[in-house]
């Protein structure tokens, strides 16, 4: 018998490692009304598209205090998904509570920085003709992390807030699966152990805060092997076997969708979830995760190219870039080595709806990594957007017992400036 129960012990020990998806028929029964082909091919091989959807419905008491509801489609935490910028987020939030921590009145997210260079493969940036002031700082840095999803910003909050650090708050706030390794550059897992030292400065030159060169020493833990593909390229040669991710950014949906809500609704989410953020911190992340690139002065970017869905998966229209009037879309998306993901809180002011929508999808059906011959065109962008109107759709006939008073999350956008300055075009996201 004991030789059983120690069996039985070691088989559910092992098993447990093995994630199994979560999907709600309610989800099921809902998706089956949308008869759209490209919508309907991606539900039925759920496994070939790595496909991961969560659906919050949002409920308000008569206090207008709100309750929320996890709806699933083939959900699996252990199944890896290649993050790409939606890790932008979570470090957009430890650079501002980062900020916070160090309570040094004259260092805020406004304040100019530059970043020097200690090692190797690390850069310099003194300047920013983007930014209004010419140099970079932590708000500039998340303006273009959010508006278009620039990636040297990603890298540039990375070096600020620390390999180490950025890992351990995620771990402490309960985010246990989430690893983050490397910047959005070229580099061997030594140099992404360390990172620039960078300074704060005034209008002048005149230096206010200074932060060394650091060294991360904590261990990751790669045991679970992530690879995906037939083959990948480097550089012009194929390699015919899998891509390996194992030592790669890992961000499960489920901690995608939990940070979001934990900015849009802090109260809502337990206090170690949380970041230490200020009201200024807030009303900023809610005015530039949904602020359009149309609307913005610095950067002042092509509004033909970067169009008002450009980053809004769940409305990008093939046929018509503009948003509806009435919608607003909190959110950051990530699209890479065929993966397009979306964590959207989604408000319609003028019917008083609101619901978070949180999804991943892989697009290569050639099996090939890093040829740039992903479906995104084709499969991706059609299916998030049958998706995103899929939930809307139900969403404008949901009964609710109280609606939602949304004034709280109406911002002060801001209005392009008919100016000389040329338009940015051609970032790297």
């Amino acid at each position: 018998m004991k030789h059983f129960i120690l069996f039985l012990v070691q088989y559910c020990l092992l098993t447990s490692s093995f994630g199994q998806s979560r999907t709600d028929s309610f989800l099921t029964n809902l998706f089956s009304a949308n008869k759209n082909p490209v919508f309907q091919e991606v539900l039925k091989h759920p496994e070939t598209y790595r496909l991961q959807i969560i659906y919050t419905q949002i409920n308000r008491d008569k206090a207008n205090r709100p309750s929320f509801t996890n709806y699933y489609f083939h959900v699996d935490s252990t199944e890896y998904f290649n993050p790409a910028s939606t890790v932008k987020l979570p470090l957009a939030l430890l650079s501002l509570e980062k900020l916070n921590r160090l309570n040094k009145p004259n260092v805020t997210k406004f304040t100019s920085m530059q970043f020097d260079s200690a090692y190797s493969k690390q850069t310099k940036e003194w300047t920013d003709k983007t930014a209004q002031s010419g140099f970079p700082s932590i708000a500039h840095l998340i303006k273009k992390a959010f508006l278009v999803s620039e990636n040297d910003p990603y890298s540039r909050m990375y070096e600020f807030v620390g390999q180490s650090e950025i890992n351990r708050s995620l771990h402490a706030k309960g985010y246990l699966d989430t690893r983050i390794t490397h910047r959005f550059v070229r580099m061997t897992n030594d140099e992404n152990r360390h990172t620039n030292p960078i300074r704060f400065i005034q209008d002048d030159g005149k230096l206010i805060y200074e932060q060394p060169a650091a060294f991360n020493q904590d261990p990751f833990d790669f045991r679970r092997v992530a690879k995906l593909g037939k083959g990948y390229y480097v550089r012009d040669s194929l390699v015919h076997q899998p891509f390996d991710f194992t030592e790669r950014n890992k961000f499960p949906l489920e901690s995608f969708q939990q940070i979001l809500q934990s900015v849009m609704f802090p109260m809502s989410v337990p206090a170690k979830q949380r970041f230490n953020l200020t009201k200024d911190d807030y009303r900023f992340l809610y005015q530039y995760l949904s602020q359009y690139p149309s609307e913005t002065n610095y950067p002042k970017y092509d509004a033909n190219q970067y169009y008002d869905s450009y980053v809004k998966f769940f409305f990008m229209d093939s046929l018509h870039h503009q948003m509806p009037e009435n919608i607003r879309v909190f959110n950051k998306v990530g699209w890479a080595y065929g993966f397009l993901t979306d964590a959207s809180y989604v408000i319609d002011f003028k019917n008083k709806i609101e619901y978070m929508l949180t999804a991943t999808v892989y697009v290569n059906s050639d099996g090939i990594l890093n040829d740039d011959k992903y479906d995104f065109d084709t499969i991706g962008h059609p299916f998030l957007y049958q998706l995103g109107q899929t939930i809307y759709q139900y969403e404008l006939t949901r009964k609710r017992t109280y609606k939602p008073d949304l004034q709280p999350f109406r911002m002060p956008y801001e209005k392009r400036l008919n100016d000389t300055r040329p338009v940015v075009k051609d970032v790297d996201n």
